[in-house]
């Protein structure tokens, strides 16, 4: 089965084809954000910069062997590619006291690639799972809130006075609900691949 690319393939095309001016947009949208995060993590503002060159040498490379196709943003493959970077040289530095800052629910696995395509996945998974959400009847909406936040179902019962039995219920048709709902939706197929 053939990829998809996704819109930021152009970024890719930029690196291979030298457009400076793609390549400064680059800089200009993501630099900062991976100098923060390195500066968070014991970092300077000189090893963001050298980080960042690095990591964009190896998206290249990557590139450069020619049957590359970004499937995910370019943002969060350049995130995690950066913070393997980094936290590969906090290793060698000795300096590795640090926890990894990480709002934005990255992690470091081995294949920067995959697992930024996994990310993006995740992403989309959990964009449906907020539009289908919406379509919700209020009362479903409001069980499934209180469920999701951790309440047990006596609680939920009693904040929404009503029985247990009819609470245990309800959130099972209200789940099979908003399954039916994802389920019946393109992106799913898309999604659980």
């Amino acid at each position: 089965m053939e990829k998809t690319p996704h819109i930021d393939q152009r970024y890719i095309q930029a690196l291979l084809e030298n457009n400076v001016t793609v390549v400064q947009e680059i800089y200009s949208r993501y630099a900062k954000k991976v100098e923060g995060m390195i500066i968070n993590n014991s970092g300077s503002s000189e090893d963001a910069a050298d980080v960042f060159q690095e990591a964009l040498v190896d998206i290249y490379k990557k590139a450069a062997t020619g049957n590359f196709v970004l499937t995910c943003p370019f943002e969060a493959l350049l995130i995690i590619i950066c913070k393997n970077k980094w936290i590969t040289q906090l290793e060698k530095n000795k300096r590795m006291g640090v926890t990894f800052k990480d709002p934005e629910g990255y992690s470091f696995g081995v294949d920067a690639f995959k697992e930024a395509e996994t990310v993006h996945k995740y992403n989309g998974r959990r964009n449906l799972l907020e539009e289908k959400f919406k379509e919700l009847g209020e009362g479903c909406r409001e069980l499934l809130q209180h469920s999701w936040a951790g309440k047990g179902m006596e609680e939920v019962a009693q904040l929404l006075q009503v029985t247990y039995g009819y609470v245990r219920k309800k959130k099972s048709e209200c789940m099979g609900k908003l399954t039916e709902l994802i389920k019946n939706t393109t992106d799913y197929k898309l999604l659980i691949n």
